[in-house]
């Protein structure tokens, strides 16, 4: 059995994903308390907690997520923000290029194909007829980009990143 546990901060912003195991061993000496339970069992008796919240505050260094192509991928899910296909050969595309302007930021790059990015040129999105499947943005913390990469995190545990941006 494979199932992580969100880790909240006694302020209730999350700061780690860990297995059950040592999320069960934070409940069994007093330093966590179960916010949200999955309704699994574990040996017939324990429940198995989704996510779990420091009882005392753990100071957290504020570590700002790196603006890098790796990032920006994983931001985007590998995926054409203008098209919204997957493909293969995809590149990063500024909305606003940099020859009118346009600076290295989160807001300002995406993943897009190499047929789109043909198609949009050195042009603004107007210009070219294109519009953004969703809204560039910064992503809450290197943590929630962590989150993207995993498979079958559960919906609550998206309240508690959305809510800190």
């Amino acid at each position: 059995m494979k199932k992580n546990v969100l880790v909240l901060n006694s302020t209730h912003l999350p700061i780690n994903i860990t297995g059950w195991k040592r999320a069960l061993i934070l409940l069994y000496k007093g330093k966590a308390a179960a916010v949200k339970y999955n309704g699994c069992l574990i040996n017939g008796r324990f429940r198995l907690p989704e996510i779990i919240k420091l009882l005392n505050f753990a100071p957290v260094p504020y570590a700002d997520v790196v603006l890098s192509r790796k990032n920006i991928f994983l931001r985007d899910n590998h995926t054409c923000q203008y098209c919204g296909r997957a493909h293969s050969n995809l590149t990063i595309d500024h909305i606003l290029p940099r020859s009118r302007g346009g600076d290295d930021s989160w807001t300002n790059m995406v993943v897009c194909c190499a047929r789109c990015n043909c198609k949009k040129g050195d042009r603004t999105l107007e210009e070219a007829g294109l519009k953004l499947k969703g809204s560039p943005y910064r992503p809450s913390s290197a943590l929630y980009l962590h989150m993207t990469r995993m498979s079958g995190v559960p919906a609550s545990w998206h309240e508690h990143f959305f809510k800190t941006n």
